[in-house]
């Protein structure tokens, strides 16, 4: 079933607005991935920046090999709720944050070695404590773009992720096991192996100092055009010329096309166009819309004037940008239709925010094996009351 233009499950069973999970999509895109890993012997990581729903960790953590976390909350979830490695990458670190990673992360990712330098011996006496190993790494900036949107993308002028060969010392690398970049978003292997070709050119006398090598996240392995024989080419003539084990972190291509965000329509005004005012509010509920920006589809929905009625979509909040796009359909909406956005699984449920304090969308899991809608998590009032203060 295809996920981004279809359901099977019954919106009149969910309450609105609702995020609904389908897990046999989930899984789907679990056998996948799988067979990446099967055919390559890599490993993949979760992003938890994209996709942490935890109530579904059991099942990814029986196929993936572990979570890819930004900061000290997320790599505590990942500890306590996926139970396999941890890889931490941020920007920068304070103490504070180091004291809680090395409770936490199996691999700490620095961003430039003077940090690295800062924190190296503190996490060695740290991980001595403990009697466990935390592998150290850093995070290359490959120079190389593949036409990402300027904000998504970690090697565009200025970027202030990972460090450029020109700045490298390769002189200051005790500890360091691993090597990590990041530059793609939404892409297809041709891109990866163009981006390899970048890495081996400026930093091929370190790879063969490392024992692993991350290629980080943006592959959309799980989409349907995805040239996945590539990508299992790829990793695999890395692996055995650099004589390193490779990670893969994607984050979309776990949950890709396997969510639904359910709203329903409170009003239809009238202005230079139909207005639809549903009681999701795009800001808050999707703000990748707004931030990307993109338009969602919603199924049974047509571009504006493809199909008899055309409307434009917004939300409940005071912000004028609160509009998800134009729309046409068959027939006219009105108060207490429901619209179904696709692909709302990935980033939409870790950005969600309580902006002018309306309510966050349940959290629903649907199996299709037993037809069955489970909510996971209601928010109320207290969720947004206790965020402030």
């Amino acid at each position: 079933m295809d996920g981004h233009t279809e359901f099977r499950f019954s919106p009149s069973e969910v309450e609105t607005p609702s995020y609904v999970i389908d897990e046999g999509l989930l899984k789907n895109n679990l056998e996948v991935l799988s067979s990446i890993k099967e055919q390559t012997g890599c490993k993949i990581l979760l992003a938890l920046k994209c996709f942490a729903m935890f109530s579904t960790f059991p099942l990814l953590s029986a196929k993936l090999d572990g979570v890819c976390a930004s900061s000290p909350h997320e790599a505590r979830l990942g500890r306590e709720e996926f139970g396999r490695e941890v890889h931490t990458f941020a920007a920068a670190y304070s103490e504070n944050d180091i004291l809680d990673l090395c409770q936490t992360s199996d691999h700490i990712v620095f961003n430039s070695f003077d940090q690295l330098d800062k924190f190296r011996h503190l996490i060695k006496d740290l991980a001595s404590t403990q009697n466990r190993e935390i592998e150290l790494a850093v995070r290359i900036n490959p120079e190389h773009s593949e036409g990402a949107t300027p904000i998504y993308d970690p090697c565009s002028p200025g970027s202030r992720l990972g460090i450029r060969r020109a700045h490298f010392d390769p002189d200051n690398l005790e500890g360091v096991t691993g090597l990590h970049w990041h530059n793609l978003c939404e892409q297809n292997s041709d891109c990866l192996e163009r981006t390899i070709r970048a890495v081996e050119k400026k930093f091929s006398d370190i790879l063969p100092h490392m024992r692993y090598v991350n290629f980080g996240g943006g592959h959309h392995i799980t989409r349907p055009d995805y040239d996945r024989n590539l990508l299992v080419k790829l990793i695999t003539e890395f692996k055995k010329k650099w004589d390193v084990e490779v990670y893969l972190e994607p984050g979309e291509a776990v949950a890709l096309n396997t969510g639904y965000l359910v709203s329903k329509v409170l009003d239809v005004t009238q202005a230079d166009m139909p207005i639809v005012i549903m009681d999701s509010a795009v800001p808050c509920h999707m703000p990748d819309v707004i931030e990307m920006p993109y338009r969602p589809h919603i199924v049974g929905s047509g571009e504006a004037g493809e199909k008899t009625w055309t409307c434009r979509i917004g939300g409940p909040s005071c912000l004028a940008g609160d509009i998800a796009g134009e729309y046409s359909f068959d027939d006219p909406l009105k108060a207490g239709d429901t619209l179904v956005f696709t692909d709302m699984a990935i980033y939409s449920m870790v950005k969600t925010n309580t902006f002018n304090g309306i309510q966050l969308p349940s959290i629903t899991l649907y199996k299709p094996e037993l037809d069955e809608i489970t909510i996971v998590r209601r928010f109320g009032y207290e969720d947004f009351k206790n965020r402030l203060s």
